[in-house]
């Protein structure tokens, strides 16, 4: 079996994004499944509580709950590119998972807006939350892994380990 190391170091500077331990992502995802399964069943039970719906309830749930995450991921000889679109988080709301093999970005926003007419009060709150699971290509080194964000696109770069960086060997011609 492979090693499994986690990255858990805090990238400093304008943009970074934190690089969490694998507990506070198993503790999120538990989180969240149980988000949508709460919403799942208020859906079952706003329904009529009719049976034979359950994954269109489960995905609906889904959907409301978390915001879609676009990907990019390039590949060269040494490093994973990984662009996600995260337009309106910022640094403190993204956190960031790094396994050898898997990358996980998740996020977590919650916006307030208060208007006042005369005597009445109009409160308005949102929440949007994103998680993202990717498989990586490659084996790669979390404890090198660096974020950014700016305007709205997060980068991390994934430095490959030295056994799965790609190495040119010329043809020898037989005589």
């Amino acid at each position: 079996m492979g090693e499994r190391a986690t990255a858990m170091q805090r990238v400093e500077g304008p943009g970074a994004v934190k690089v969490h331990k694998n507990e506070d992502l198993f503790e999120r995802a538990n989180e969240m499944f149980d988000a949508i399964s709460h919403r799942a069943y208020e859906l079952f039970e706003n329904g009529g509580r009719t049976f034979g719906h359950d994954i269109k309830n489960w995905f609906k749930a889904e959907k409301e709950l978390f915001q879609p995450v676009r990907v990019d991921i390039t590949e060269t000889d040494d490093a994973l590119e990984v662009k996600a679109e995260v337009p309106g988080f910022n640094e403190k709301e993204l956190e960031v998972n790094v396994e050898p093999r898997r990358l996980t970005i998740t996020g977590k926003r919650e916006t307030s807006k208060e208007e006042k007419k005369g005597k009445t009060v109009y409160t308005e709150t949102c929440s949007n939350q994103i998680f993202r699971v990717l498989d990586l290509p490659a084996d790669v080194e979390p404890e090198k892994a660096t974020t950014t964000l700016k305007n709205g696109m997060l980068q991390v770069t994934l430095p490959k380990t030295a056994k799965t960086r790609s190495t040119k060997v010329n043809p020898k011609v037989a005589a």
